[in-house]
């Protein structure tokens, strides 16, 4: 297997160039099968993992950092193995809990983000955060507020980095603005839906990574699925959820090219996907949310395949981009 690790943007950390997204635990897959993929991932070299305070729907809130804390429990060097990132700003309203509007709301306001990061430190058991990242943007709390929140807790030495997630490129470009005005790092990253049937962020978002040296993280690089095969899954009559077949319908021209590359190049759909993302210097890794060890070992597959020139134009073809950056994209 080829996974490396690379630095997190401008930052001196060294984390995997594929990232375990926890997002299944405890909803499709098993505590018990968790801890399986969480060792098996770490054999393989993979020391990035993501979750968020709100993962764990299907019981309540909070249930996914749960299970990876009775993970770090086990010891034998697990949580100082991974470099750990969770998410504030959605609600998180649990059974153990009274109602309460700040909680139970969407925010990034100095009083939710010290009280959702020491749930998420009680929830993980350990006693420190790598990279504390805000789900979405707030345009209503004050950035003000919102740094001086994430610097108490960085003197306080429950987080090292902070990152974004969802932001807009001038969010970016205003949140590092602000930070550095205070004299503060700043954003160490943003993770943004990216895949190659979804290529918006290229206008603005990953200039911004660049000039600012936010290492870049795509979610959903399969596109729910869309980019996995499911074509052919349909095909051979194997269960396709009802949102996927509907955009199968929507682009089976593109998914009929797609798939024809893929079986000429002898790979999977799915690790040509993931092979795409792995190809641009602005992706850091790309996260893989696997409900299996053998979906993680497939992906996995995906950083020993090289695409050349000639299939990356095809894939331009098939799922053209914006045009490039903004705003020569459109303005000329």
């Amino acid at each position: 297997m080829s996974v490396t690790h690379t630095r997190l943007g401008k930052h001196g950390v060294l984390v995997s160039n594929l990232c375990l997204g926890t997002m299944n635990f405890g909803w499709h897959t098993s505590q018990d099968d968790a801890f399986a993929i969480m060792d098996r991932a770490l054999e393989l070299g993979i020391n990035f993992f993501d979750t968020a305070d709100v993962y764990g729907w299907s019981k309540e809130h909070g249930e996914t950092e749960i299970i990876l804390g009775n993970w770090f429990a086990l010891g034998d060097g697990r949580r100082d193995a991974v470099v750990l990132a969770t998410k504030v700003f959605n609600p998180v309203d649990r059974s153990d809990q009274r109602p309460e509007p700040n909680s139970d709301g969407r925010s990034l306001s100095a009083y939710k983000i010290r009280k959702h990061c020491e749930g998420s430190l009680r929830r993980m058991q350990t006693d420190w955060i790598d990279l504390y990242q805000m789900h979405h943007i707030d345009r209503e709390c004050p950035w003000d507020e919102t740094w001086q929140a994430f610097d108490a807790l960085v003197k306080q030495g429950k987080v090292v980095y902070v990152g974004s997630s969802n932001f807009a490129g001038w969010d970016i470009a205003t949140a590092c603005q602000e930070a550095a005005r205070r004299g503060l790092m700043g954003l160490a990253s943003e993770q943004s839906i990216y895949h190659l049937d979804n290529r918006t962020i290229e206008l603005e978002v990953i200039p911004a990574c660049r000039h600012y040296g936010l290492g870049l993280i795509p979610w959903s690089p399969l596109a729910g699925g869309l980019l996995g095969g499911a074509l052919g899954k349909l095909e051979s009559g194997r269960r396709v959820s009802e949102g996927v077949q509907k955009k199968i319908e929507e682009k089976r021209p593109q998914l009929e090219r797609y798939e024809t590359l893929c079986r000429e190049l002898g790979e999977e759909p799915a690790t040509v996907a993931l092979a795409w993302l792995l190809h641009n210097p602005a992706v850091t890794a790309p996260i893989i949310g696997p409900r299996t060890i053998e979906q993680l070992e497939s992906a996995v597959r995906a950083t020993e395949v090289t695409l050349d020139e000639e299939v990356l134009t095809k894939l331009d073809e098939i799922f053209p981009g914006p045009g490039g950056e903004a705003p020569k994209a459109y303005a000329w």
